[in-house]
């Protein structure tokens, strides 16, 4: 049902500039200049029947103007409100588009899953790369200002190297993935790292110096198959004798990571002898408290029982 628009003066459809007479049923011939203010358009009448195609050019040319006659509009007003306008209707202004946000923004949202459950605890080290973390024992400290980034556990305390000049450790435990090896049975890579483990422990340093005049003799204390953080490894220990200098043990420990690739993992334990250093126990705790990271109860360590290799 459509309404038909009263008897007025109304924008000639045929020509938007002027008005013209409708009687109530049909457009008259009566015209005239517009007058201000103009009479609504809305309801607008029908178009004149003269032509749809002319009536339509006609509509576009009408709805042009009353854009164009909008946005001079709302720029008088704009200007008028920058000039002189409320205060409190500038800052609500300011202010709309921050309260269209749904979610304030206070900064990066938590990860859902949070951190590491071991990530605050001081009791362990976290080794995040290889996806465990290692325990720290009494005389045990996570090293600071260390430059070989795989020691990951030392003594706190340093002494000057009995060879060449530098600074020496009763002890250390570095942890690396072995990456540059295609092997990937634990008993062998450890028996092949073994040489390395002790050669960096009291053979050369990392600027090639020989803090102990190297190593002069070397014997297997044990080796055997071992179960560290619930996965099947194997370990091999040494005890050095060095040109000077108490010489002291070292262990290589290989066993399958948990973590990416599952890529083997090595475990580098090196103790000095004598009364300054770490009991040769403490070999054997770390090794038993090797966890995955976020695990409570998955050890292992010598003489346990050997977990899935999987």
């Amino acid at each position: 049902m459509s309404m038909t628009p009263p008897p007025g003066w109304y924008r000639d459809p045929s020509y938007p500039l002027v008005e013209r007479w409708w009687d109530g049923t049909a457009w008259t011939d009566h015209r005239r200049q517009p007058e201000v203010p103009q009479q609504p358009l809305v309801p607008a009448p029908p178009a004149d029947s003269s032509g749809s195609g002319r009536a339509r050019t006609v509509a576009l040319v009408t709805a042009a103007v009353v854009l164009v006659a909008a946005i001079v509009t709302g720029g008088v007003l704009l200007r008028h409100d920058d000039g002189g306008g409320d205060g409190d209707d500038k800052a609500t202004a300011r202010t709309t588009p921050a309260a269209a946000s749904s979610t304030p923004d206070d900064g990066p949202s938590p990860s859902p899953s949070g951190p590491s459950p071991s990530a605050g605890d001081k009791s362990v080290v976290v080794d995040e790369l290889n996806g465990i973390t290692f325990p720290v024992l009494d005389g045990w400290a996570k090293p600071q200002y260390a430059a070989d980034h795989d020691m990951v556990l030392s003594t706190p305390r340093t002494y000057d190297c009995p060879g060449d000049p530098g600074l020496c450790r009763h002890g250390r435990v570095d942890s690396r993935t072995a990456t540059a090896t295609d092997e990937t049975s634990p008993k062998a890579l450890a028996e092949g790292d073994i040489e390395d483990a002790a050669d960096s422990a009291y053979g050369h340093d990392l600027v090639g110096s020989r803090p102990f005049h190297g190593i002069t003799s070397h014997s297997v204390v044990k080796s055997g198959s071992v179960a560290v953080a619930g996965r099947a490894g194997y370990y091999v220990r040494w005890k050095v004798k060095t040109g000077v200098g108490p010489g002291g043990y070292v262990e290589s420990l290989a066993f399958q990571s948990s973590v990416g690739s599952q890529s083997l993992v090595i475990v580098r334990i090196a103790i000095d002898s004598g009364a300054d250093a770490p009991p040769l126990s403490d070999m054997d705790r770390i090794t038993a408290g090797i966890r995955s990271v976020g695990a409570k109860d998955a050890g292992g360590g010598v003489g346990s029982s050997i977990g899935p290799s999987q």
